[in-house]
């Protein structure tokens, strides 16, 4: 069976993680993936605090959300956050509205910022990659997407593929998964509400009580070596019943 993760940006609304790791243990989660306002927030006793935590949960975290911020001005913190807690894959997550290119070369030179970036990284024996959101897959004016032009400009990107913002960017997942399968080293498990439905979580819904086709979809990534399956629901409004719901749905895949 396939082990299923937690992305801990999910509970952010529901402090404190020491109340949301044991309730993740107790449902079969085997490990968490941890996002930048966590590490910020602490220092490094605070992240030994943590490590222990989920030691004590039986959990480990073997990916994180670094933002490209700290991936450029500070790498070795990076390490030394990823050497506490166990990271293995680091991924960058997200660029604002207003940092985002207009065009193919503008993307593609962002690729090639993301590859510079990840270098110490992957220097490190770390994976490192790029998670995605709805936008990079708008299509641009020569007929490509910010997508493909990221990947062209980064040849050691890793790929992070959040199925559900790939559908909400109004692209196919099963035709990207087929062109980038091999690129693809974790999953974001999440699912789309039906049309005016959980209007109060943004349209997002638990784990297999959605639109998305997540049978589909594993029988899909089963050609691929995808290390890290992980939950998320971007603005959850009962965490227990979003913990329990998801893990339930995706055994049965």
């Amino acid at each position: 069976m396939t082990k299923l993760g937690f992305q801990l940006y999910s509970a952010r609304n529901f402090q404190p993680f020491s109340a949301i790791l044991p309730l993740l243990s107790e449902a079969g989660y085997a490990s968490v993936e941890g996002y930048g306002a966590m590490y910020a927030a602490v220092d490094e006793a605070g992240l030994q605090s943590l490590k222990a935590d989920l030691d004590r949960n039986g959990l480990t975290m073997p990916t994180g959300h670094f933002g490209l911020d700290l991936l450029e001005s500070d790498p070795k913190r990076v390490l030394t956050i990823a050497a506490t807690l166990g990271i293995e894959a680091v991924y960058c997550p997200y660029l604002l509205p207003d940092q985002r290119p207009s065009d193919a070369a503008g993307w593609f030179a962002f690729g090639q910022r993301l590859q510079a970036a990840g270098k110490p990284i992957r220097d490190a024996g770390l994976r490192f990659g790029w998670h995605n959101h709805d936008f990079e897959f708008v299509t641009l004016e020569d007929g490509s997407t910010p997508q493909e032009q990221i990947f062209a400009g980064g040849p050691d990107l890793l790929w992070e593929a959040d199925i559900a913002w790939i559908i909400r960017g109004g692209a196919d997942p099963f035709a990207w998964i087929e062109s980038y399968g091999k690129r693809i080293s974790a999953v974001h498990v999440k699912d789309i509400a039906a049309p005016g439905e959980n209007k109060d979580e943004d349209g997002w819904a638990d784990v297999g009580h959605g639109t998305v086709d997540w049978k589909g979809l594993m029988d899909a990534l089963k050609a691929y070596k995808v290390r890290d399956f992980v939950v998320e629901h971007d603005n959850p409004n009962d965490i227990g019943r979003l913990i329990s719901r998801s893990i339930a749905s995706f055994n049965s895949y």
